[in-house]
Order: structure tokens, then sequence, then C-alpha cells
């Protein structure tokens, strides 16, 4: 792989970084898990996509630049140098988007993605259910055809962002006498329809980023059901391939935590009394630049035709697991001040975000697919090992 960028692609970072200089909010945004904060956090959307930079990689047509995936991870390390605000609409744009694109009519393309494009629809994400959890195959909530419409009753259960978002895309159960993997479609529905009831859940910081949501006799016409019905598996493999794989995590992301980590190390090193911290800082960094090298031998291989396929379950053990061990190192060198709020009269000037992201990041092993059930793929499908 080649490890130098293009004329071309280093002119490309010089644009988005001047376009950062120039269009970044001139103070903080609020957490996106309050109402404030979120449609603050939906202007910026907006902002974005005024400039087409709303996802880079999209065609020209739906709102973006028609980049390719060295260009988006060019445009992710200069979007995380900048410190730009974390994407509200992450589930839509990373997830949703590309499997629209993948597999949706021509009419749904135009109706959706470039909506979600604009910020002007911010979506959330249903396929946990209760008693189900990670296992999407357990899914009972039912769609039952009643001509051009479907009703769906049914319960998720941890949905991202569904507190204030505008649209879900979920699983349900088409085809009653269905098991396991079969019978299952996926299928949009507006969060202000009528049966619907959105529950918020408090995360561990207090504040409601998640949602169980409930569907009493809730009807939504067959034209938003994505693909054909009972195909639903398959497509939410090919989402949760983006969002286990490339998209939902680039490495910029850890990379700038890791630069952040190093600052923190230099801002407390005099203080160290366990050495074995500085290792810590070290690993963390390190493991940052070899999930970005990674990711670049990945890209590089699907622009030349190739897939990712069970590997993606390596991607998010590790960068799941990273995410924790930065933070993690973190707390260590703040010390029992680490575990003060930011605006405490007796937090410590380093704190930063450091308590929000260490909160964060201990869902990471669970969200995505749960590490157990990434390790069972890596066991099953690229190490060739019987189930037990």
């Amino acid at each position: 792989m080649e490890l130098t960028y293009t004329v071309e692609e280093q002119a490309f970072r010089l644009q988005v970084r001047q376009w950062l200089v120039d269009n970044l909010p001139e103070n903080p945004l609020k957490s996106f898990d309050t109402q404030e904060g979120f449609e603050q956090h939906r202007q910026w959307e907006k902002t974005l996509a005024s400039g087409n930079w709303g996802m880079v990689t999209w065609p020209k047509e739906y709102g973006g630049r028609g980049c390719n995936l060295i260009e988006w991870l060019i445009f992710e390390e200069e979007y995380y140098r900048a410190g730009a605000p974390l994407r509200v609409n992450q589930n839509g744009i990373f997830l949703l988007g590309p499997t629209l694109m993948e597999y949706g009519t021509d009419e749904q393309k135009q109706r959706f993605i470039s909506a979600m494009a604009s910020g002007d629809e911010i979506w959330a994400q249903g396929w946990s259910e209760p008693g189900a959890g990670s296992d999407m195959a357990a899914i009972r909530s039912k769609a039952t055809r009643d001509g051009d419409e479907y009703v769906i009753n049914g319960q998720k259960i941890w949905s991202t962002r569904a507190v204030f978002a505008d649209w879900v895309f979920c699983m349900f159960r088409t085809d009653p006498d269905s098991k396991r993997h079969h019978g299952l479609s996926f299928v949009f529905v507006p969060l202000d329809a009528e049966g619907v009831t959105v529950r918020p859940i408090d995360q561990l910081n207090g504040l409601p980023g998640f949602a169980e949501i409930f569907f009493d006799n809730v009807r939504v016409p067959v034209s938003h059901r994505l693909g054909e019905e009972g195909d639903g598996w398959s497509i939410a493999m090919s989402t949760a391939g983006f969002e286990r794989g490339l998209m939902l995590r680039s490495p910029a992301r850890f990379q700038q935590a890791a630069k952040n980590l190093m600052e923190l190390y230099r801002a407390k090193r005099n203080d160290i009394l366990d050495l074995s911290i500085e290792d810590a800082v070290v690993r963390c960094y390190m493991d940052a630049e070899a999930y970005a090298l990674s990711t670049y031998q990945t890209a590089s291989r699907l622009m030349s035709g190739g897939q990712i396929g069970a590997e993606s379950s390596c991607n998010k053990i590790f960068w799941s697991e990273l995410d924790i061990k930065i933070h993690d190192t973190a707390m260590r060198l703040l010390g029992a001040r680490g575990e003060l709020e930011p605006d405490s009269e007796d937090a410590c000037a380093e704190l930063g975000t450091w308590l929000d992201g260490f909160l964060f990041a201990q869902s990471g092993p669970i969200y995505a697919g749960t590490n157990e059930v990434q390790r069972n793929i890596i066991a099953e499908r690229m190490l060739g090992m019987p189930r037990k």
C-alpha cells in the first residue's frame, strides 16, 4: 500500500481544512441528548450540507461529493482534528444511507436520501427488542400486511437518538409463521405516526441517549419497506457491515483521542506515580495508528473491487476496546478529580470531556452487536471453528 498522498488528495485536505475553519460553530454545541443540543446539531448538519460536506462519498445528486474512501478518510482526519461536532444523524448518513443506495428504489432514494443529508430528517435505529438483545433473529415485533399498508405492533428498545429523531428504521416479522432470520422485513416508520410511543431511557450521565419505542396498530405504507418482503435479514446484515466496518467509527476519531491523551499525559506526567500509565498511553497511541493503517488498507482493497466480510467483526472489537483503553487511561491520569463534572468547583482544568467519553465508551462492546457475538462470528466464519 502506498502511504503517500497524491497532489489532488493534498489539495482536498486543504480544502476541507479551510472550510472547517470558516464554518465551525464559535462555541461548543450542547449535548445532542438534550432538545436544545439536538436542534443545534441538526443545524450543524444543515451547515455541512450547504457545502456538500454532509457525506462526501455520496453521489453529487444526493448532496455528496462523489469522493472515494481515501478522500473520506482524509475528510474525517480533518474533521476530528478541527474538533467539529459529533454527527447527530450518524444512524442515517453512515448506516441507512449506504443501505438505501444499495437496496432502495429510485423513489425511496429521492424521498429519503437528500432529506437525510440536509439534516431535515434525523434517523434512529430500531433493531433491539426486549428478550432479543443482540440476537436480531429473535425479533418478535410484527408488521402485518393489510392491502398497501403494514399494521405494526411490538416494541423496540435501546433505540439510539429516538427521543428527538424524526424516523426510525426497523426490522419486523412480516411472516407470522417464520422463525429466526427468515420472514423479516426492513421497514421505515415516522416517529410521529399515530400509535407510536417513544419513552426515553437515561444513560449513565442522566441524559436520554436511548429510547424504547412502542408500536400499537401503527400503519405505514408498503412503500416504506426496503427491499423485498422477507429479505430484511440480508439487508440488515449489509447495514451491520457498515456499522462494524468502516463508516460508523472512522480511525480519525481514535487517532484524535489518542493525541488528546498524549497532551493530557504531558500535563500530568510530573504527578504520575504508577509508571505503567506511560506504557498504557504509548500503547493507545500505537493501537490508534495501527487501526488507521488497517483501515487505509481495507479502503484501498475496496476501491480495487474487493469486499469486506466477516473481518468487519474484527474492526468492531478492536475500535470498541481501543475506545475503552484510551478513556480508562485518561481517567487514571486524572485521578479522583476525573470523576467530577467539568463545571464542578473542584474539577481539574484538564478534565474536558473525558468523563462523558469514558461513560460512553463502556457501551462500545455492546452496540453494533456485542463483542461476544463478534467473536463467535470470527471463530465460525473466519477461523472455520465448529459451533459449540
